[in-house]
């Protein structure tokens, strides 16, 4: 690239940088919250209250209870294989990095209104969806856009499909793949090139078999994966249990107090715990940005509210059960301290609790992950391109979006990374505008539901 293309590239980062810092601003994150809070105060705290419900709804989603294409139970493991991901191990990280340990806690409240926003998500998703000339049910924020709030807003359900469809091949692919070219090269020496190669044979054999492949490839992997995490967590503090009751001091204590800078740790204000606690939380979980909703439209579920209850789970899995394992790792081996951040803070912090074994784990949990958040995020992208350009675009996009992890896996990326970051917060604004207009009619839905339901030996919650 000669001088002047590096001097175009360079103003582009900066233009694109300035950008994200006005999506990923404090508007954006009182809008979340924002909707997310008005969505659980509409719902009378439901999404909150009925939690022994969903997991309920969620273990009899293991078999179909309606139309659809893929269970319930395979509909949340497709979200969570999009969202477990790189968020849990790197993001987690970071937002102690740079907020201090009070970030996991608005990392917790941005969750737990988050859930709500995951419900009205996919109460809207299944209430508003298709059947594609190919027989799919198919459906998300540009689908219960255009159905619920009329045709003369379908042009920003058509700017939601374009945001989702090319953030997908950053977020969703290209940088997935360098996620895991990094962590098998620091694991096992793997070349970059070689990691591409794999990722695009194993991407292009789960997308032949569409949705039903990926809802059953993600039924498997995504609780084996998510499980052995936990139990390495777990592993970890109880070697530190007496750590333990100092981390959630931490948290809870520099949740509402500045902390000053100890060991390599350079301190924090409040709102830097505010802003990169929920800024990561969102990052992980995906609540607002609707993307979940697109994979529980293709749910064989019994109606839209009992697939909300089912799909609200990913949110409280994902960061109230995830994350706060990565968190409490961190908090508890004091590896916070040490002035590194990222994925290589979570490394370390399991290596100084399993020493020997503990980067392994982080670097294969780290590779598993991004495989996952790849997978998921083809059906996301998928979708949104068959939104706008029809079924026919389907085959070519699975060729593209199967060769893009050799680019990806090879590459620097940083400003791909970048650009994925601001149009994943493009996608919110569509969304949230809906959730805001079509709320009226999740909390009808949802009143309906819990007016009828009643308790039974089937139905004991």
């Amino acid at each position: 690239m000669g001088i002047g293309g590096n001097i175009a590239m360079e103003t582009l980062t900066a233009a694109i940088t300035w950008l994200s810092g006005i999506v990923w601003g404090v508007p954006m994150l009182v809008l979340l919250l924002g909707v997310g809070l008005y969505l659980t105060f509409g719902l009378n705290l439901r999404t909150i209250r009925n939690m022994p419900l969903a997991f309920w709804m969620l273990w009899r989603g293991r078999v179909a209870e309606g139309k659809g294409d893929i269970t319930p139970f395979n509909a949340l493991m497709t979200a969570l294989a999009a969202t477990i991901g790189t968020g849990n191990i790197a993001g987690v990280a970071a937002a102690i990095f740079i907020g201090g340990p009070g970030a996991v806690f608005w990392m917790w409240m941005t969750a737990l209104v988050g859930m709500a926003t995951k419900f009205a998500e996919a109460v809207l998703a299944v209430r508003y969806r298709e059947v594609d000339e190919d027989g799919n049910y198919v459906g998300g924020p540009m689908y219960y856009i255009k159905n619920g709030m009329g045709a003369r807003w379908a042009w920003l359900g058509t700017c939601f499909a374009l945001f989702a469809g090319f953030a997908g091949f950053g977020i969703g692919n290209m940088v997935q793949a360098n996620s895991v070219a990094d962590a098998l090269e620091a694991a096992f020496g793997m070349p970059f090139w070689a990691t591409g190669v794999l990722l695009a044979l194993l991407t292009g054999l789960v997308l032949v078999g569409g949705i039903h492949r990926i809802g059953a490839v993600a039924g498997k992997l995504v609780p084996f994966m998510a499980i052995s995490y936990i139990v390495a967590g777990t592993a970890v503090l109880i070697l530190h249990a007496d750590a333990i009751p100092g981390a959630f001091g931490l948290i809870l204590t520099h949740a509402f107090s500045p902390i000053a800078a100890t060991g390599g740790f350079a301190g924090a204000a409040v709102w830097a715990a505010i802003r990169f606690g929920v800024a990561r939380g969102v990052f992980s979980n995906e609540a607002g940005l609707g993307s979940a909703p697109i994979a529980h439209a293709a749910a064989e579920c019994k109606g839209p509210v009992s697939q909300g209850l089912v799909a609200m789970l990913g949110t409280f899995i994902d960061t109230l059960i995830v994350c706060t394992f990565t968190a409490l790792v961190i908090l508890s081996t004091g590896a916070w301290t040490s002035g590194e951040t990222g994925a290589e803070l979570t490394s370390l912090a399991f290596e100084t609790g399993l020493p020997g074994i503990g980067s392994l784990i982080t670097s294969l949990a780290l590779a598993v992950f991004a495989f996952t958040t790849l997978v998921g995020w083809s059906y996301y992208s998928e979708r949104a391109w068959q939104y706008l350009l029809g079924v026919k675009s389907i085959v070519p996009f699975r060729v593209i979006w199967s060769l893009a992890p050799i680019v990806g896996a090879t590459m620097k990326l940083s400003f791909i990374w970048l650009l994925a970051d601001v149009l994943n917060a493009m996608m919110a604004i569509p969304n949230l505008i809906a959730l805001a207009v079509l709320s009226p009619v999740v909390f009808a839905a949802a009143r309906e539901f819990f007016a009828t339901r009643g308790k039974s030996e089937d139905n004991p919650f």
